[in-house]
């Protein structure tokens, strides 16, 4: 596959979700991806999951296929390297993202006052910067309050970032626009992107804040029914769940089909005035239908389940554990996304590549960097700096030399000024 981003170069300085998720979906397109990080290590390097050794499966998985360099970014001397790597010369240059608070190094108009046509998005928590994370944000705009239980007043947020994983997304979005927009009049562009904006953004355009501004009052909880159209989890003879759920016409005709129930919907549509081929009055009697579909569902295991809904529209959905994922993987029944990678510091790594396929074919990935393992390179080939310069900036610790690297040591000589 040709790279459709080959030759451009990313600068990034992020931590945790949104950050790391762009620059490494930018990778991932063949952009060319340089992670500042702090000369200690990034924030999230040690977060969870961690696999046996003390490797943060979260931190590898999130950054495959960029690379590192470790920087003092609390000295002067160090964020001279900053500036200068993100600030370098070239028409696929200039491109930066971050997610950090309270670095002048990195603010905009420091970095356009060296580069005029600077491309930077800045990932924020609050548009004033100040902080956040999704498991906090989440709650904030009442989407706990839709997903709870019937049975309790306990809410329960998700586990899945959401809104990170949007906002990661929107980053890309952000500074491909960016470069288009500076290849059509030269202009750079500072961009600026709240995860709370994400969020609020994302869940007046599916309508919930409308429907309740309207109607003046909150929607019931569903637990698991799938609001306005049918879609519930039915229990099947073998203890496993299922979910089973018909949005459009031919679904609906197909679930009913297959679980041999026209007779009696005919005949309760009649009773009922209710025409189940609408969403909206499929949604309406929803429980009407649940139970009128769990004792199939009870009669049948979920492969059974399975093969009856295989060729027609009928959406099932198996709930699975991660580790039957895994064995599911490990059997070669998963999609291809899914792969395998030698991690350093780790070894075989179960993981995923790009889920864009193009000309029908997933890219290959690449593993996470070891922290600073990038850093000879970058100052070598991107700011030309000669061994003696670079030893110098690793011996005053202006650099990381990376993890798998021998310190080296500079010659003795006092030097002026190095970058």
């Amino acid at each position: 596959m040709t790279a459709p981003l080959r030759g451009l170069r990313v600068v990034e300085s992020t931590s945790y979700v949104a950050g790391p998720l762009a620059g490494m979906t930018l990778a991932q397109l063949g952009a060319e991806v340089i992670r500042i990080d702090p000369i200690k290590g990034a924030s999230d390097a040690g977060r969870w999951p961690l696999s046996r050794n003390g490797t943060s499966l979260f931190w590898a998985g999130l950054n495959k296929g960029v690379k590192s360099i470790g920087v003092d970014l609390s000295s002067p001397a160090g964020q001279e390297v900053a500036t200068a790597l993100i600030t370098a010369p070239g028409d696929d240059a200039g491109l930066f993202v971050d997610n950090t608070v309270g670095r002048a190094c990195f603010a905009y108009e420091h970095l356009r006052a060296r580069r005029a046509d600077l491309v930077h998005v800045h990932i924020q928590g609050y548009p004033d910067d100040s902080p956040a994370m999704d498991y906090a944000v989440n709650p904030r705009f009442g989407v706990p309050m839709l997903t709870r239980p019937l049975d309790t007043d306990r809410p329960v947020n998700h586990v899945l970032p959401a809104w990170d994983i949007a906002t990661g997304q929107l980053a890309v979005s952000g500074l491909l626009a960016g470069l288009r927009r500076r290849s059509v009049d030269g202009r750079g562009s500072r961009i600026d992107l709240a995860l709370a904006d994400v969020a609020a953004a994302h869940v007046a355009h599916l309508g919930w804040l409308a429907e309740v501004a309207e109607r003046g009052q909150d929607r019931p909880r569903l637990g698991n029914h799938l609001f306005g159209a049918f879609g519930v989890d039915f229990v099947c003879g073998d203890g496993g769940r299922v979910i089973a759920v018909a949005i459009t016409r031919q679904q609906w005709r197909d679930l009913v089909r297959v679980t041999c129930t026209e007779a009696v919907f005919a005949a309760l549509a009649s009773v009922h005035g209710a025409d189940f081929s609408v969403e909206g009055e499929r949604f309406e009697n929803r429980s009407l239908i649940e139970a009128v579909l769990a004792p199939w569902f009870a009669r049948h295991t979920v492969p059974e389940v399975i093969a009856a809904a295989k060729g027609t529209r009928v959406m099932i959905g198996e709930f699975r554990s991660v580790s039957e994922v895994v064995s599911s993987y490990r059997s070669g029944a998963e999609s291809a996304v899914l792969t395998e990678i030698d991690q350093p510091g780790f070894g075989p790594m179960l993981t995923a590549t790009s889920p864009l396929r193009w000309d029908t074919d997933y890219a290959a990935t690449a593993p996470a960097p070891r922290f600073g393992d990038d850093t000879e390179w970058a100052l070598t080939e991107l700011l030309g700096l000669s061994a003696h310069e670079i030893a110098v900036l690793v011996d005053n610790g202006t650099v990381h030399p990376g993890t798998s690297r021998t310190r080296p040591t500079p010659e003795r000589r006092d030097l002026h000024a190095t970058v």
